[in-house]
């Protein structure tokens, strides 16, 4: 399994991320996945698809494209960011790997049409690939003081096993 994203994957540090907790809930399970986190802490849909080709080995069978928060942050233009994730998605999909798309929100640093825009891009994406959606990766850590580090932006240990929690009832199903 390949988790493909920015510094919500790294923090608060690699072996404490969501995606080693994920790791240690498919280890308990027996299943056999091993977690590649392929996050690369500032990174945007266009940094995660110019390394996309060469995260995927293989032998992935699942993606969990974490991508967009940064490029929200920055305002990049939502057509954009959406080519970016539909590339990665179609090329996943032409190898039969499954995609699970870990949707995102853009303050309104931009506009409310913009942060509208951005809202509306990953239920788009999942319904027009057929992926399954994290609706928001942060649900309940965002704006929460005691799942966040001091920059009251990235996760702390304790959030980063509640977006495991946000992830694991969508990743589950990819995974049986």
């Amino acid at each position: 399994m390949l988790v493909l994203g920015d510094s919500l994957a790294v923090s608060p540090s690699r072996v404490d991320a969501f995606p080693a907790e994920l790791q240690k809930r498919l280890d308990s399970s027996a299943r056999g996945w091993t977690v590649n986190n392929a996050g690369v802490s500032g990174d945007t849909t266009t940094g995660g698809l110019g390394r996309f080709e060469q995260a995927l080995t293989t032998d992935t069978r699942v993606v969990v494209l974490e991508l967009g928060a940064n490029d929200g942050l920055r305002g990049v233009d939502v057509s954009a960011i959406e080519k970016n994730l539909s590339t990665m998605i179609e090329t996943a999909q032409a190898r039969g790997i499954k995609v699970l798309l870990c949707g995102m929100e853009a303050p309104p640093l931009h506009g409310f049409n913009y942060t509208l825009d951005f809202h509306r891009l990953f239920p788009r994406l999942a319904q027009k690939y057929n992926v399954a959606l994290v609706p928001f990766l942060l649900q309940g850590v965002v704006l929460n003081p005691d799942l966040n580090g001091n920059d009251e932006i990235h996760p702390n240990a304790a959030g980063a096993k509640r977006i495991a929690d946000t992830v694991w009832p969508y990743l589950q199903p990819l995974v049986d």
